[in-house]
């Protein structure tokens, strides 16, 4: 079970996640979340991660030429494109030797023609709740013609709490968090982290 602990902001959260078995630490770049870090600061962070954890920054409808600049300059091995981004944007990011996720409301994803499902499915994709760190869960009944075929996480309204159950039902290849490891809006909770990790891989 692949588990991402997103929305990092210091390095204390940052090795509780490294420490509690995390596959990868997100930060987010995009305007207007109380989770918004600079490029700077992730690149002194990210330098303590240890090889082999993915370092994901989280990008929502921004120029593509910008996208690539921040994670340039902040040193992360993968981007997440969580808004309207095209297969034609993926290919940008792959261009620039980034790893890459592309998000999709449970809904959004539901909506896609055949054609387009199955050209999504070639990448590694994230299924979340309609608004992304709100801490929402979706519903899987929307999910009428099934999951994502290749590998994919499960996000949106995730806790320690309901994650195993989560996990059970939809059968993802891994998890991803951010409010619900929260103490208060935006800032993350060392326990939290480790409950989740563990509750995750049950």
């Amino acid at each position: 079970m692949y588990v991402k602990i997103c929305g990092l902001q210091t390095a204390e959260t940052i090795a509780a996640a490294v420490d509690a078995g995390a596959d990868a630490v997100g930060f987010i770049f995009a305007p207007g979340s109380p989770r918004t870090v600079a490029p700077e600061l992730v690149a002194e962070l990210v330098s303590a991660v240890p090889q082999g954890i993915e370092t994901v920054g989280v990008f929502r409808n921004q120029p593509i030429d910008e996208v690539l600049k921040m994670a340039s300059q902040a040193a992360v091995s993968t981007v997440q494109l969580h808004g309207d981004e095209s297969l034609a944007d993926m290919a940008r990011v792959h261009e620039a030797g980034f790893k890459s996720l592309r998000a999709f409301s449970a809904d959004a994803y539901n909506g896609l023609s055949g054609d387009d499902r199955q050209a999504w499915d070639s990448e590694r994709l994230l299924l979340d709740a309609v608004e992304p760190g709100a801490g929402i869960t979706f519903d899987a009944d929307v999910l009428t013609d099934g999951t994502p075929q290749g590998f994919w996480l499960l996000a949106g309204g995730l806790n320690p709490n309901n994650v195993a159950s989560a996990v059970s039902a939809l059968k993802p290849a891994g998890v991803d968090v951010s409010s619900g490891v929260e103490s208060s809006r935006g800032v993350k909770d060392v326990q939290l982290i480790r409950d989740f990790v563990k509750a995750a891989r049950q």
